[in-house]
């Protein structure tokens, strides 16, 4: 079901205060993040028997491992005997086994226990209950989607089914990576001012001259439920003045095995709470806000290719990547300023204009989950909790 923007709707924002509650930050990690499904990697990150992938969270650590058997698992990286990491890092191989680096207890690629060190100073020692404990996983179109907590969220497939034919037409589940991955670094505003940009296509013309220059006023979203949405800009009719975009529009190639209205498009796949997929003809990636604090941030970014691409596909991956990347520069000092109105005494809230609906519809889902949001004045920390809670109670 697609949602339009009606006649009449409250233009309010949050409430300031909820970027700034670290009671509210707590209520956020476990309602919207640890309990929503959260995207890992791509199949093709660990093409291999013993290649992993790490994804940190919040206070939870996951691992997502080929298995000797080909499968792709995903587990608690905390060893069942003192929770140590038994893998450390963003990425690695393992040959053969996982062995926990504090007391070397060793466990196969499918996450069972195949033995610790010194087993006769253990009084029991069930081998079969002291695996690495499993996280829901759930791959779609090649992408390795974890959720650290049952929630109320449905299948990724049943969530992301609106995608579906767009995924496939870009054959997403056979890309590569390109070597693009990463993290851009941190960032100190609250993860929700890095949403409010994402959710919106108004600040565009004047924020971001180079994507105006590449598609200008072709920019459209759609909004569905469950707080996902599609974005869709078009180019190739616009030169443009700035050396990227001149060049990008020039050398970007026609995509045959692309239907026409994705050949000259780009495309912006948003998911709730903090992930945001964009496809073009020459490029698959995918960036998430990963919260580390109520006022810091993390954007991690992956970037895939297709497994044919020519030279002058290269090109233009190259091309459209410098456009990125200026976008996001400018975006993060956007995300600054908007962060840093919030502690003003001058700042009363958002008027939000019809071309910010997307930022209203995030707002809402936020809402529905944590009623406590809907109080335009602060609460005290102690009572934010229980607030929220016998708001709950209440529907």
């Amino acid at each position: 079901m697609t949602i339009s923007v009606p006649q009449t709707w409250d233009r309010r924002g949050l409430p300031g205060w909820t970027y700034q509650s670290d009671a509210f930050f707590a209520l956020e990690r476990t309602h919207l993040f640890l309990n929503h499904w959260q995207l890992a990697c791509h199949v093709h990150d660990i093409p291999d028997s013993g290649d992993w992938r790490g994804f940190d969270l919040l206070g939870e650590r996951a691992v997502v491992m080929r298995g000797a058997d080909g499968q792709v698992r995903a587990f608690h990286n905390l060893c069942r005997h003192r929770g140590a990491r038994v893998v450390d890092g963003v990425k690695g191989h393992c040959n053969g086994a996982m062995v926990c680096p504090f007391h070397g207890w060793v466990y196969n690629l499918d996450g069972t226990l195949r033995g610790a060190a010194r087993p006769e100073t253990f009084a029991t020692l069930d081998r079969a209950q002291l695996g690495l404990k499993p996280i829901e996983m759930e791959i779609w179109h090649g992408f390795v989607f974890l959720r650290f907590l049952p929630g109320p969220q449905p299948s990724v497939a049943q969530l992301l089914h609106p995608f579906d034919q767009d995924f496939t037409d870009f054959r997403a589940s056979g890309v590569m990576p390109s070597g693009e991955h990463g993290f851009w670094g941190q960032t100190p505003v609250n993860w929700k001012s890095v949403c409010d940009v994402d959710n919106e296509g108004y600040h565009v013309p004047l924020a971001h001259p180079s994507l105006q220059e590449l598609y200008g006023r072709s920019y459209d979203n759609i909004f569905f439920e469950h707080g996902i949405n599609r974005a869709n800009a078009t180019y190739g009719d616009r030169p443009g003045r700035r050396w990227s975009v001149r060049n990008y529009v020039k050398h970007s190639p026609r995509q045959d095995w692309l239907p026409n209205r994705l050949q000259r498009a780009w495309n912006y796949y948003g998911v709730f709470p903090n992930l945001v997929f964009i496809f073009t003809p020459e490029s698959v990636q995918f960036y998430q806000e990963i919260p580390k604090s109520t006022g810091e941030t993390w954007m991690s970014f992956h970037g895939y290719r297709q497994p044919d691409e020519t030279r002058e596909t290269r090109l233009a991956r190259y091309l459209g990547a410098r456009i990125d990347r200026d976008t996001s520069a400018e975006d993060q000092q956007l995300t600054i300023w908007s962060h840093e109105s919030m502690q003003s005494s001058a700042f009363d809230g958002f008027h939000l204009s019809d071309l910010e609906y997307g930022l209203r519809l995030h707002h809402d889902q936020i809402r529905a989950l944590l009623p406590v949001a809907t109080l335009e004045n602060a609460p005290p920390e102690h009572k934010i909790f229980a607030l929220n809670t016998e708001m709950l109670g209440k529907r």
